[in-house]
């Protein structure tokens, strides 16, 4: 018996696993699908574990029969958490309305179940060991599981399964821990075989799942977005998603638009052109962001650039740009021009730790929906790019839209002013987008004045040399509306975002909700 004990132990660890697994696969695709991952972590975590609470609480009226209750709850467990994914893939795509309802109730089920199996692990290893030592080990292995499962998961398990694979997978582990204990312990149980049989039956269906999961996923994606999908990849950071339409490629990072090619010359050209013509050396240059490669298609237009560094976190952004044979085309090579050094690393950390003065800083980074993205917008890093910024230096940073995220935009700006003594506000309108606003920051010799009056006249002044640089969209005509905010988009007063207490998250979900 004491074999059959260790054999429950180390189901423990299993399970435990499991719960972890299951806690972190529903939030990413709560993420996924209704963006904001701080919010639907603390959502989807804090439920699980209101439900597992009354699991728990609900073993005591669970008084007989222990082994066949628990290898009954790990085959429930195992079907509904195994498809969990496709449940809430099908609800999104055709019924979004009622994502929450299903949601909430596939977090209630795993969750309730997830509190049901330790409290009865633990009082079937009990009848053999004292509580002392009982609750030891139940709970070293249980803590041991979760931890191996935290690293697991985002490391291993999502950028190599993907979402609905991954559930599979964590199904067929529930279903394998009541199939081996049901053989185990077969000559203690009722119906000795039922439970072998029925967990081999469904191991068999989610192993069905697992191997036509591909096909699947690409089916609901394929609904989710309106062109058809030519890429479709899991990194270990996020969903990366290309589509075609014509002549209009298009790419998504977690259901969010990044560009579309039928007019993202109309955003990459002001976030480019605007510092860099009012700059008086473009020597060295550093877009952090920008992985596509398109705006660094912009940067090598310009004659006196000789040195440009790229920081994008996610190598497969950076890799389909350099090699797949439409982004190359769409970047003009760039991400091969010799000129270019591309780093893959978080911005914040390169910038921490680099050395090097720069003459143009480009930000062309994701909103800051979460906390990792949010320090990317705070006082404390504008500080440390001010640090890497030569004194004649100019940096610009995207600042989502002015129209739909008010609030965020000029939180961007009012931080930027509490760094840089001369900063200013311009916007442009990108039909993909919508109203799409920038923030400029000047070194103390970048420029004398900085007003719109002073800014226009110089841009004036460059863009009658620059014929070369073969613009689509910028012109000297329209040049002044880009610095002009209508009543609903102008300047308000906002708080100053820091690491520590990063408010803009706060604009940026209240923007979502409000649009939504």
């Amino acid at each position: 018996m004491r074999n059959n004990v260790r054999i429950l132990l180390f189901s423990v660890f299993f399970i435990a696993a499991c719960g972890i697994f299951y806690e972190l696969l529903l939030s990413t695709i709560s993420s996924y699908f209704l963006g904001s991952s701080i919010l639907q972590f603390s959502v989807t975590i804090g439920m699980f574990l209101f439900f597992m609470g009354i699991g728990s609480y609900l073993t005591k009226y669970v008084k007989k029969e222990l082994l066949n209750r628990f290898i009954l709850i790990e085959i429930i467990l195992g079907f509904f958490g195994g498809f969990s994914s496709l449940i809430l893939y099908t609800v999104f795509v055709y019924a979004e309305d009622f994502y929450y309802i299903y949601g909430i109730s596939i977090i209630g089920i795993i969750g309730t179940l997830i509190g049901l199996e330790i409290p009865i692990v633990s009082r079937i290893i009990n009848f053999h060991h004292d509580i002392k030592d009982t609750l030891a080990k139940v709970l070293s292995f249980d803590y041991v599981g979760a931890l191996i499962a935290s690293l697991v998961f985002p490391l291993l398990m999502l950028p190599f399964l993907g979402l609905l694979k991954s559930a599979f997978f964590i199904g067929i582990l529930n279903m394998t821990v009541a199939l081996i204990t049901a053989f185990i312990f077969r000559n203690e149980l009722i119906n000795k075989w039922r439970y072998v049989i029925i967990s081999s039956f469904f191991i068999i269906v989610l192993l069905c799942g697992w191997t036509f999961s591909r096909p699947i996923d690409r089916f609901f994606e394929q609904n989710i977005y309106q062109d058809k999908i030519i890429f479709s990849t899991q990194s270990p950071y996020q969903k990366i998603v290309v589509t075609k339409w014509r002549n209009d490629l298009r790419l998504y990072i977690n259901g969010s638009l990044q560009f579309a090619s039928i007019d993202e010359y109309r955003y990459h050209e002001p976030l480019v052109h605007i510092p860099m013509l009012l700059n008086r050396n473009n020597e060295n240059v550093i877009i952090l962001g920008g992985g596509d490669g398109l705006a660094l298609r912009e940067i090598l237009k310009h004659n006196d650039v000789k040195k440009v560094t790229l920081v994008d976190l996610d190598q497969v952004i950076t890799s389909l740009a350099k090699n797949n044979r439409i982004f190359s085309v769409l970047n003009k090579n760039s991400m091969r021009s010799e000129k270019v050094t591309v780093v893959n690393t978080d911005a914040y950390d390169y910038i921490k730790d680099s050395e090097e003065l720069y003459n143009t800083i480009i930000i062309d980074l994701p909103d800051p929906k979460d906390s990792d993205l949010g320090k990317l917008y705070s006082k404390e890093f504008y500080m440390m790019i001010k640090k890497r910024l030569a004194v004649d230096g100019i940096i610009v940073t995207q600042a989502t839209s002015p129209f739909f995220a008010r609030q965020v935009f000029w939180c961007i700006h009012n931080t930027c002013s509490a760094v840089f003594e001369k900063t200013i506000a311009y916007n442009v309108y990108v039909p993909s987008f919508g109203q799409w606003g920038f923030v400029m920051c000047f070194n103390d010799l970048a420029i004398q004045e900085v007003n719109t009056d002073s800014v226009i006249n110089k841009l004036n002044q460059a863009l009658e040399k620059s014929n070369y640089l073969e613009l689509r969209y910028l012109d000297a005509n329209f040049l002044s509306s880009l610095f002009v905010f209508d009543k609903d988009t102008e300047k308000i007063d906002t708080d100053t975002n820091f690491i520590n207490n990063q408010v803009i998250i706060n604009y940026y979900e209240k923007s979502i909700e409000s649009w939504r």
